[in-house]
């Protein structure tokens, strides 16, 4: 349903971000925006979500498997502890990214985006494979980023287009739908390490860069050709006005300074360099100078401010930066307590995970079946971070003698609280918002939690070298020895690689508990603190919402009379018993 919007709607809409008009200024056209719901019969439904997970796996897999070969791509390149920065370019660019899309994806099309962002993410791994130094392939894995940050957040915002929030009796229903796109991330993250590894021991580094082309290619010609999404109206000219460029440097650079220093922090730097601490500061001051633009002189925020006064939204979004920080920080150091203290391969590695990601993605489902049967998803979101904070106090106590079923059991817990959290936040946050802030709220979602994910790597870095560096020191180890293991810590895995720094058995087994069994047993407490706030501001501050809008009807008929469908009349157009044609 297109809409031209008018200086008087404009002024209306957004009268608490723009002063009034002067005869003096010089107005720019209308702005054009297009209601791009789409509300599709089942039939149509299915080849769009295929392409959708197609597009979902792809991205999730990709930073997985290239984060497991990292160790290998090291070796290739001789570059040692620099080498975190091919996984740290992608995480700052699609970070940074994250927000514009939800605006983007407003004004130039869905189908537009999602397609852009395809098409860089594809570009930046196909030249991240032929590099020939390690910059080159930061450079590129950069590139990737750019279109990568985008792409879980388009497959959400288009599933909240073409499907409702919730319709009991009908089998499109966006509880369902976001409960599958929940499993699919889930999918991703729980292969990809295993064929991470497999390529890492087996094959060259650079098929974990090349290995998502074909499948990126095939997930762009679904969306072109299969997805039949609303074109926008309005010509070039008007769109290209409607942007907001001053919001768009403002947030890049902004997040630029605040991701940095984080990156940066007790790895390149110390936390106390004046590098680290003035590039956060004027991070900040860019934050907040965004925040004040945004608020008063954007004509189209690409953050509108008002969306806080939703205490749902406000409360998903701290939820949603637990849930990044934990979740991230879960996927990390757990592969990396098995390869450091259980002496286990990398594949080993990846197997070993499984159980948090499988039962993850099948709770995600059933969650959505909850949300799609009830209509709550309150009490879902409040038992879901409960859950995973028990979890994550039960791992923090895992060490080199804990039985492996018993940490099969304390993962499945934790992948059951994330189950629950991940894709019923998104709900809560669309159904506290009209349809006009569902792809900015969506969008801005995904950044938070992104950002926690950032954080986690650089806080859980710091306290686990932390704990690595002093337990070596104790013990008067070589600092050349020290170093490695700290940038390394997989070193400690076998004897044909702790041989090499001069340590014995027991030097080793010593390092790793009282080292690394200490730093990670720090950072999940720390977790199970945060999942503990995230519960407490869930039950303050997510509020109940129903489910369902009073357009929906029509929007579904005009869809049916759109594809050329007969349309039932009578009791047939019901909420109740409109089901799939």
């Amino acid at each position: 349903m297109s809409h031209i919007l008018s200086k008087e709607r404009i002024e209306s809409d957004y009268a608490s971000t723009t002063e009034p008009p002067s005869e003096a200024r010089i107005e720019p056209p209308p702005l054009q925006l297009t209601d791009q719901t789409n509300l599709l019969p089942f039939r149509k439904i299915v080849p769009c979500f295929f392409g959708l997970a197609l597009c979902i796996v792809v991205s999730t897999l990709d930073s997985v498997v290239v984060a497991t070969s990292l160790p290998t791509i090291s070796v290739a390149f001789n570059a040692g502890s620099f080498v975190s920065w091919v996984p740290s370019a992608y995480l700052l660019t699609s970070t940074s990214f994250q927000p514009l899309y939800g605006r983007f994806s407003d004004i130039f099309g869905r189908k537009v985006a999602i397609s852009i962002a395809m098409c860089f993410f594809m570009l930046g791994n196909l030249l991240a494979g032929f590099s020939k130094t390690i910059i080159q392939l930061i450079v590129f894995r950069g590139i990737a980023g750019v279109g990568g940050g985008g792409i879980v957040s388009m497959a959400q915002i288009v599933i909240s287009d073409i499907v409702s929030l919730r319709e009991r009796y009908s089998r499109r229903d966006r509880g369902k739908y976001q409960g599958i796109v929940g499993g699919v991330i889930a999918l991703g993250y729980a292969i990809g390490p295993v064929i991470g590894g497999a390529l890492s021991q087996k094959a060259s580094w650079r098929w974990s860069f090349w290995i998502s082309v074909p499948t990126s290619l095939s997930a762009l010609l679904v969306v072109i050709f299969l997805l039949p999404l609303k074109p926008v109206s309005g010509d070039m000219i008007s769109k290209l006005l409607a942007i907001d460029y001053v919001g768009m440097v403002l947030t890049l650079l902004g997040c630029i300074l605040v991701i940095l220093p984080i990156i940066w922090g007790g790895v390149t730097f110390p936390w106390s360099s004046p590098i680290v601490l003035g590039t956060l500061f004027s991070g900040v001051v860019i934050v907040i100078a965004f925040c004040l633009w945004e608020w008063k002189k954007a004509r189209l925020p690409i953050v509108p401010m008002y969306i806080f006064k939703h205490s749902t939204v406000t409360g998903v979004y701290i939820t949603m930066f637990v849930n990044g920080f934990v979740y991230f920080s879960t996927s990390y150091y757990l592969p990396q307590f098995f390869q450091a203290v259980l002496s286990a391969t990398p594949i080993g590695a990846g197997v070993f995970l499984i159980p948090v990601l499988v039962s993850q993605m099948i709770v995600s489902w059933i969650s959505g079946m909850i949300v799609s049967k009830t209509g709550k998803y309150r009490y879902i979101i409040h038992s879901g971070f409960t859950l995973w904070s028990v979890a994550c106090g039960l791992i923090s106590t895992i060490n080199p003698d804990s039985h492996k079923s018993v940490i099969a059991v304390y993962m499945i817990l934790a992948g059951c609280g994330a189950g629950q959290t991940l894709q019923t936040t998104t709900v809560a946050a669309q159904a506290s918002v009209s349809r006009k802030d569902m792809s900015v709220v969506t969008a801005f979602r995904n950044f938070v939690r992104l950002l926690g994910g950032t954080l986690a790597l650089a806080v859980g870095g710091t306290v686990v070298n932390n704990f690595l560096r002093n337990s070596m020191a104790a013990l008067a180890l070589d600092p050349a020895a020290i170093t490695k293991i700290v940038n390394d810590p997989s070193l400690l895995s076998s004897p044909s690689t702790y041989t090499e720094l001069g340590l014995t058995e027991a030097l080793v087994q010593t390092i790793r508990r009282e080292g690394y069994t200490k730093g990670f047993r720090a950072v999940f407490i720390m977790n199970a603190v945060l999942t503990a706030i995230a519960t407490i501001a869930s039950i303050t501050l997510i509020k109940h919402k129903e489910l369902t809008r009073g357009d929906e009807d029509m929007l579904k008929q005009k869809a049916k009379e759109e594809a050329g469908m007969t349309v039932a009349t009578g009791p047939a157009l019901s909420a109740g018993s409109n089901t799939n044609a």
